[in-house]
């Protein structure tokens, strides 16, 4: 890997060290640069679970990708940087109860002084990586967070500005590499069962908030204000990818 190329990529120029401010420091340059979006899966472009490719596509063609790409090329670059980090499952939780199956999501364990959990590939997920044995609330721009053990799990939960506590994921702590992700990345890609299959998004964080383009919508959050728009077409949507992302499909 280019680690250079991947830097200048997310505009990351701190310090190299293995240390939670450094882990701290890409993580955000990460979730500010490079956007969650699935618009391979409309183009008809296979997704394919290799380093090489991913390098090309997200640091090269300066794309972005879902978790399996996402966080599997962070887990990548950590690794050049001499970060020790595992490739964990997770299972997403539904808004009608329980869980996805095994894989549908790629998050990362860090070790460092302490174990942490870092995750660039969730849409809409936390800023910073989170203490994994934390047993307190870690608060991050007006939401918390609580990681708790549930048998061989541990549980993501979210409080939101309006005080509920929502999972967002579990996961165990088994050692995964990239490939055991692989059926699932199909699945995603093809099922009609997939959300990813169903509409187009590409959204990225915001030092005060988050731009996101959800089917021909622009949302544009900064603080507590939000503001919603129609985009006028393929034209206007196109535009709005090279503005917003510096996306060109």
């Amino acid at each position: 890997m280019d680690v250079a190329a991947y830097l200048e990529r997310i505009g990351y120029r701190g310090p190299l060290d293995r240390s939670i401010e450094t882990l701290r420091g890409l993580h955000l340059a990460h979730l500010y640069a490079v956007p969650f979006e699935n618009l391979d899966i409309h183009l008809g472009r296979p997704i394919v679970l290799d380093s090489a490719a991913l390098v090309d596509k997200i640091v090269t063609r300066r794309r972005g990708g879902f978790c399996y790409e996402l966080n599997g090329l962070f887990c990548a670059l950590l690794r050049e940087l001499g970060f020790r980090v595992t490739m964990l499952s997770a299972e997403v939780a539904r808004e009608a109860g329980g869980y996805s199956p095994a894989f549908d999501h790629l998050t990362l364990w860090v070790d460092l002084d302490k174990p942490w959990l870092a995750d660039v590939g969730f849409g809409e997920g936390f800023r910073l990586p989170l203490a994994l044995n934390e047993p307190a609330d870690q608060v991050q721009d007006g939401c918390a967070y609580l990681l708790i053990t549930d048998g061989d799990y541990r549980v993501l939960l979210c409080r939101d500005r309006s005080g509920d506590w929502t999972p967002r994921y579990r996961f165990t702590l088994q050692p995964h590499v990239l490939a055991d992700f692989a059926e699932r990345c199909v699945f995603h890609q093809t099922s009609p069962e997939s959300h990813f299959t169903l509409s187009r998004i590409c959204t990225r964080a915001t030092p005060k908030g988050r731009v996101t383009v959800s089917g021909m919508r622009l949302i544009v959050t900064s603080g507590t204000e939000k503001t919603e728009r129609l985009l006028g077409g393929e034209a206007e949507y196109a535009a709005t990818l090279r503005e917003q992302f510096g996306v060109i499909e």
